[in-house]
């Protein structure tokens, strides 16, 4: 379960989200969508309200980024396994991805692990991002099959190779690399009252279905109750896991303020981009579903 926020409202649910840490990895595919999630909250005008608790987990105590800049962990791998039902996000920063794929060391399993997690248990709501090169982990442990995803600009031909290499190796249905900003998988409500006056751009498909305005932490929260969007979501790709893989570098800010205004609510998303000074690029959402 969620933790309370801080306050005692206990119609407040802290999102309890998960960073994944290795050497050489890029610090802002770390700090940008850590800035915004830090910032977020269900009350604007209350600080006590703050929408997310992030925990930082690596193989060593400390991980050194392709910057030269060191970041401690609050846990370990091994400590991140036996904890995983507790989170609702994991985040996987890019940069580093060659030793990684080589030596087939962490995040990778622990990528694998929270999406067959949600794949066993399809009853509560979980999201899986990457930033950057970060899908490249994705891609490579088979989790992008039949979905759509993005990666750095410089990537595309890489990130086409690893994830057909994987649909082979699986005999699964490849992915559709997308040069968006983000890219979406598994939506599983949509934000407005107007699907023409949505906020974001949705799906590249052409069927679009009307919203039942449920947004941010209320239709969050429902979707881990109600038993009609458990069913549905059962009856999609990865037990209804959302995927998001953000583009190069600062796209992890993007994906992260996408989060916010999916979990939390769109103006909180708006109120953070503002204090970062941040004009939020958006993506596109691709198959989704209102459960």
């Amino acid at each position: 379960m969620s933790a309370i926020a801080e306050g005692g409202d206990a119609s407040i649910e802290v999102i309890k989200v998960l960073f994944t840490l290795h050497p050489g990895m890029d610090a802002l595919d770390f700090v940008g969508p850590l800035e915004v999630l830090t910032w977020a909250q269900h009350d604007m005008k209350d600080p006590a309200t703050k929408a997310f608790q992030c925990t930082f987990a690596a193989a060593q105590e400390h991980t050194t980024t392709n910057q030269g800049c060191t970041f401690k962990a609050h846990i370990d791998f091994k400590e991140a396994q036996k904890r995983l039902k507790e989170f609702d996000v994991m985040i996987v920063p890019g940069g580093g991805t060659d030793g990684v794929l080589k030596t087939k060391s962490e995040p990778l399993q622990i990528i694998k692990a929270f999406a067959d997690l949600q794949t066993r248990d399809p009853n509560r709501e979980r999201t899986l991002m990457s930033v950057c090169t970060g899908s490249l982990f994705l891609g490579h442990m088979g989790i992008l099959a039949g979905l759509s995803a993005t990666t750095h600009p410089d990537y595309y031909t890489k990130f086409e190779i690893v994830c057909s290499e994987a649909a082979k190796r699986d005999l699964a249905e490849r992915t559709d690399v997308l040069e968006e900003r983000y890219v979406v998988n598994n939506l599983r409500f949509d934000l407005g009252e107007n699907m023409d006056e949505n906020p974001y751009i949705r799906r590249r498909s052409d069927g679009r279905r009307p919203s039942n305005a449920r947004k941010g932490s209320n239709a969050w929260r429902e979707s881990n109750t109600r038993r009609e969007s458990n069913a549905r979501r059962l009856a999609l790709r990865l037990g209804g896991l959302r995927v998001i893989t953000a583009g190069g570098i600062t796209s992890g800010i993007d994906a992260a303020l996408y989060l916010v205004g999916a979990m939390v609510s769109d103006d909180s998303a708006q109120e953070v981009a503002r204090k970062l000074q941040h004009t939020w690029n958006k993506g596109v959402v691709v198959d989704g579903l209102d459960v």
